[in-house]
């Protein structure tokens, strides 16, 4: 365990999960007694393997889904009311234009397209989109559509942005670019962020910290701290720090991998 800043051991908690439980209809238990503190200020990523209830984590946080047990608890209630959501699919509206996509939760909300025409190109320009406002998802590549997604998150100004497992479609290239491209927005917006992956390379690079879950019940097997001081850079994914995460990682992936096959 390597040492966590003074600010990572103070941040308050934006939101607390406390005794979480999740069980569906079909009787599968996803979650059961889940304790998780989000503090204010970090990229906190989960990590595990398919089925272990991280998006599950997201979804219940968000409000997309409700607890069968246990408490969600807010620092304040209207931050409850103020998250941003990225999916693993773009989900853009294939007929709508980029700046009508960003401008959809807006519109939703009640603003009319003069009164919110600022706010979305200030979104645009955030993730370099500012030039293709008027081109059509299909005009995009895939990397420029993921980024069109996130500047939808972003327009409504959050107070915490969910990703879940944003960049596992795109190519190895185009995947490194936009996890610079986030951390840029990260230091940039000064947001929150929780963060789903499988991939223990972009969960090293990302995170300030990490949770890796098992996948009984989403149990939580390690916790990592990654001190958020760190320049993340070429130079960071060769160093010492990157590769200790990547193998404490790798370690309570395969932990997690062999206690679901006993």
């Amino acid at each position: 365990m390597w040492a966590v800043t003074g600010a990572q051991m103070t941040a308050s908690a934006l939101v607390s999960l406390r005794n979480v439980g999740k069980i569906f209809p079909s009787g599968l238990v996803a979650l059961a007694d889940y304790d998780l503190d989000v503090r204010q200020g970090e990229i906190l990523t989960l990590l595990g393997p398919s089925g272990c209830g991280k998006s599950t984590v997201l979804r219940l946080i968000s409000g997309l889904s409700s607890p069968t047990a246990g408490s969600i608890d807010w620092s304040a209630p209207q931050i409850k009311n103020n998250i941003g959501f990225v999916f693993q699919d773009a989900t853009l509206l294939p007929w709508a234009s980029v700046f009508n996509n960003v401008f959809l939760p807006l519109r939703l909300s009640g603003l009319s397209r003069e009164t919110a025409s600022a706010r979305v190109d200030e979104a645009l320009a955030h993730v370099g989109l500012l030039d293709f406002s008027r081109s059509l998802p299909r005009e995009l590549s895939g990397g420029m559509r993921m980024r069109c997604a996130i500047a939808r998150a972003l327009v409504t100004h959050p107070a915490l942005i969910m990703m879940d497992e944003p960049f596992a479609a795109l190519d190895e290239v185009t995947r490194f670019k936009l996890n610079d491209d986030l951390l840029t927005l990260k230091r940039r917006l000064s947001a929150t962020i929780v963060f789903v992956t499988h991939s223990v390379f972009e969960a090293a690079y990302l995170s300030t910290r990490i949770i890796v879950m098992s996948r009984r019940a989403g149990r939580i097997i390690d916790e990592i701290e990654i001190d958020p001081a760190i320049a993340r850079d070429d130079d960071y994914r060769s160093s010492k720090t990157f590769a200790e995460a990547c193998r404490r990682a790798s370690h309570a992936l395969r932990v997690s991998i062999e206690e679901a096959t006993r």
